[in-house]
């Protein structure tokens, strides 16, 4: 049984529209308001086509402050941090010494000396910590600082009627400012692909900022999203979660878990040149030494891969389906796949066998599938 440490201020309203609280994090967070296939299929093609709004607050928020931050954060990441300026952040990722894949996180820079890091389930303010010590900075876990995130193609349309400016909030930009008279930070970033907003208040505000963004958006089709959908919306938009497109979930016969950002394709968030962060000499010398690699597929008709589908070729199994979703609003049947790097090409042919025995033809496809150019999460005005 999970031991919840922490509680979400907004635990009360998800339990009125039948939200069961599951641990993320040691947070209880809405997974599910309702198990129905109809409300999984809801809630996607709100944020999709108008907005939904979600309780993200089990997100770990680090706060780094002081004349040293810079340095631990810049030690930790593989981002070079001293590009980042005041207002803006960036997405990075963080390695073990072995250079393998721990955790993955949004930097914000609040101010000169003022960082904010916000992680998810692994390591990251462990790594923090630990680099801190000594220092002249402080690490401060922040759970009073509550993160709802609201995505969709109206969602900037809901906050231009109350927040002056946020047209012109750039991706990845952040403001401080206040919605509905309470203090907020918003930050033009997300996890479904979309043009969307997370919006960090306190705890106190936090109810009465979820109601009042629920009670105008209404009109506009905003509605509360379960946290789940997230998994449907980060499938096509090819936006990884760990540990559950990793090998602490699908691990390697004789190998302790851990990937490469090469075998993940996340080494675009290594800054070009950047030495001297966790790994990074490991991190450098596993280019081209992939046991796998993370790519997408396509499959047949409507029916999705189940979560940890076989993947075989030829009739032999030679890799996972991590996560696959079918959307009626773009057309196609997707998944996230841990496959061979040799199999890892635009049109190979493979098959995807779910846990039933169903036997789906499928063939390798380069991701997103959703938003390619990512113009629509990037949108101007």
């Amino acid at each position: 049984m999970a031991i919840l440490w922490r509680t979400s201020a907004l635990a009360h309203r998800h339990a009125e529209i039948g939200g069961e609280l599951e641990d993320w994090n040691g947070m209880g967070t809405a997974w599910f308001y309702d198990h129905s296939p109809e409300r999984a299929k809801a809630d996607y093609e709100a944020v999709r086509t108008k907005a939904g709004l979600m309780d993200v607050s089990g997100l770990k928020k680090v706060h780094v402050v002081g004349e040293d931050a810079a340095y631990v954060i810049d030690r930790v990441t593989t981002r070079n941090v001293e590009k980042i300026m005041p207002g803006r952040s960036t997405y990075a990722s963080i390695l073990n010494s072995e250079g393998k894949f721990v955790d993955d996180c949004i930097i914000y820079r609040l101010s000169v000396n003022t960082w904010l890091v916000v992680h998810g389930t692994g390591t990251g303010m462990e790594q923090l910590t630990s680099v801190a010590a000594g220092k002249n900075c402080s690490v401060i876990f922040d759970d009073d600082m509550h993160d709802m995130s609201l995505q969709g193609p109206v969602a900037v349309e809901f906050l231009a009627n109350h927040v002056p400016g946020i047209r012109d909030l750039a991706y990845f930009g952040i403001m401080q400012t206040k919605l509905f008279g309470c203090p907020v930070m918003i930050s033009r970033t997300g996890y479904t692909g979309e043009r969307g907003y997370e919006i960090f208040c306190q705890a106190k505000h936090a109810v009465y900022l979820w109601d009042n963004i629920l009670a105008e958006g209404k009109d506009m089709g905003i509605v509360p999203v379960q946290f789940s959908t997230l998994d449907l919306l980060r499938t096509e938009s090819y936006l990884l979660f760990y540990p559950g497109d990793n090998s602490e979930t699908y691990p390697f016969d004789g190998e302790t878990c851990g990937d490469t950002l090469w075998e993940l394709g996340l080494e675009f968030t290594v800054s070009p040149g950047k030495t001297g962060f966790i790994g990074a000499e490991n991190h450098y010398a596993s280019q081209g030494k992939e046991r796998f690699k993370i790519y997408g597929v396509l499959l047949e008709g409507t029916t999705p891969a189940d979560e940890g589908a076989d993947l075989l070729q030829n009739g032999e199994k030679v890799g996972v389906v991590t996560f696959g979703m079918y959307s009626e609003v773009n057309g196609h049947n997707v998944g996230i796949a841990r496959m061979p790097v040799a199999c890892a090409s635009p049109g190979t042919s493979l098959t995807v066998r779910n846990g039933d025995g169903t036997e789906i033809a499928a063939t390798a496809q380069e991701m997103p599938f959703y938003d390619k150019d990512k113009s629509i999460r990037t949108a101007k005005g």
